[in-house]
């Protein structure tokens, strides 16, 4: 527990650094490096993809996608995404027809999730960060806010409260009471920050969306940790990896997150 409360505060600095301080360039390689991970951790790490040249080409592709949501890169999100796509569907059939005797059909379609979907998900808070004219830098942090705020809140609620158990074959530390303090929490918290960038940065946000994003994200939370539990168990691993120590891989970190931060941006799309 101290190792894991030491390393999250250590990377809170570190976020607010990437976020305030540094250079765009260095929180856009952050993301990138955080997608490559991801997409080898769902891939690799759980054996879904056991070809290695298709687990490459996932990777590949993952970094690319990230890499072209640089501020750096001048083409179009439109053609890039669209370049990925057909080279990720035509280089999978080329790998399955090479290795057609080891390699498994299905590795395909885990394969675009991989590369494509994981990534896209968490480049939704890339996407956020570069709202300049909404303040997205700060934006950011309440996607981030309603899903681990709101995790939180669940995890004391349920300590003190919880007796029924919300999935107890998938994650039986959850709790129904636990979900329910969550969403309360969650909508307190994002209300809240809400409020206070109205204050301090004239964001103009309206009070109900931050109770929205922070209810609807602490149940879409539990819905990413829940769905990505799930292909835990049923690949027979615990973790997805080790490099954030107490936390375990980026998936066991950013499951909330993939489903909180896609909905955020939406909602903020919508608004302004």
């Amino acid at each position: 527990m101290k190792t894991r409360v030491l390393f999250g505060v250590v990377g809170f600095v570190f976020v607010l650094l990437a976020l305030y301080v540094f250079p765009p360039v260095v929180l856009e390689l952050i993301v990138a490096a955080l997608c490559v991970l991801a997409t080898y951790e769902v891939l690799g790490s759980t054996g879904l993809v056991r070809n290695r040249l298709m687990l490459m080409l996932s990777c590949l592709i993952s970094f690319l996608f990230a890499a072209g949501h640089s501020s750096l890169v001048e083409f179009g999100m439109q053609a890039v995404v669209q370049v990925l796509v057909l080279s990720m569907l035509l280089l999978s059939f080329v790998i399955l027809l090479r290795f057609h005797d080891s390699m498994r059909a299905g590795e395909i379609a885990w394969g675009f999730f991989g590369a494509l979907i994981v990534p896209y998900l968490m480049l939704s808070l890339l996407r956020i960060f570069q709202m300049e004219y909404h303040h997205g830098p700060f934006l950011v942090l309440l996607p981030l806010l309603a899903a681990w705020g709101a995790d939180t809140c669940a995890l004391f609620t349920g300590l003190f409260f919880g007796k029924h158990k919300l999935a107890p074959v998938v994650s039986p530390k959850k709790t129904v009471e636990g979900a329910v303090g969550g969403v309360i929490g969650g909508a307190l918290l994002v209300m809240l920050a809400a409020v206070l960038m109205n204050v301090f940065l004239d964001l103009e946000l309206p009070i109900w969306a931050g109770a929205a994003l922070g209810a609807g994200g602490a149940v879409l939370g539990v819905l990413g940790d829940l769905s990505f539990s799930v292909i835990k168990r049923q690949t027979g691993i615990k973790d997805y990896g080790s490099i954030f120590p107490g936390h375990g891989g980026v998936l066991d970190r950013f499951d909330s997150v993939l489903f909180v931060s896609p909905v955020a941006e939406i909602l903020f799309r919508v608004i302004w």
